[in-house]
């Protein structure tokens, strides 16, 4: 990165694992500051050695935790200053098959990460975070963005998980707040060669393009995260929702 680029701090939520891991790991390549919530600090210290990479932060809590989540918004010397970004990949695993051992968890993340923008900017912090949330593709209200060989899987086997999604993507969508949702397709292990390709929606007046497909990997999700919504923040996905799939 060059010295005149822009240098943002985005602060990561469900940054250990997966698509969040991934966007991270290219956010820390790329020289922003970066301040991720784990609650197990040492998970991600083993991944990215904290000693080398001066520009991440790391904070111990859960995204559950109002006092962790607040602490992880601000920047700059005094606090008074929101971070630029917020990137959250929360997601509960599954319990027992695809069923997520907490239903709540996403509905619950979105309410505690809200709440916290609202208290600091009450107590005077500037700034207002443009929010990247991870959803899935199958929540759509404008028709189905997801192959039709797969209606079982995401008609009865990911219902509860998309329960939570939606109830996610709605209270980000009405916030208020800068945001873009991703859907992505399903999510698989490991670095491809293949191409994103994506679909855009309009939550209020529908779709604007379609691109359907079964599989994305996590470290191809995180990584077009970085690039198009990080970097250099493509004015297209503002406001909107991302269909990723490959």
């Amino acid at each position: 990165m060059s010295a005149s680029s822009n240098i943002k701090t985005v602060a990561f939520f469900g940054g250990t694992v997966g698509c969040g891991l991934s966007a991270l790991k290219h956010t820390l390549a790329a020289g922003h500051q970066c301040i991720a919530l784990c609650r197990t600090p040492e998970k991600l210290e083993a991944l990215i050695p904290v000693e080398s990479t001066p520009n991440l932060k790391i904070i111990q809590g859960n995204a559950h935790d109002i006092d962790a989540v607040t602490k992880c918004l601000q920047t700059g010397e005094s606090g008074t200053k929101f971070v630029d970004m917020i990137v959250s990949t929360i997601g509960s695993r599954p319990k027992s098959g695809l069923t997520p051992e907490d239903p709540q968890c996403c509905r619950k993340a979105s309410a505690v990460m809200l709440e916290a923008i609202k208290n600091l900017r009450n107590g005077g912090a500037t700034g207002n975070p443009h929010i990247v949330a991870f959803s899935t593709t199958g929540l759509s209200k404008f028709g189905r963005d997801y192959p039709l060989l797969l209606f079982p899987i995401y008609g009865w086997l990911l219902k509860a998980a998309h329960e939570d999604k939606e109830i996610m993507e709605n209270r980000f969508i009405e916030s208020g707040q800068p945001f873009t949702i991703v859907r992505a397709s399903l999510l698989t292990d490991g670095a491809t060669e293949k191409k994103v390709r994506v679909g855009i929606e309009d939550p209020k007046t529908g779709r604007e393009s379609l691109n359907i497909g079964y599989f994305i990997s996590r470290e191809d999700a995180g990584k077009w995260t970085a690039e198009n919504l990080v970097f250099k923040e493509d004015p297209s996905y503002l406001n909107k929702i991302a269909m990723i799939t490959t």
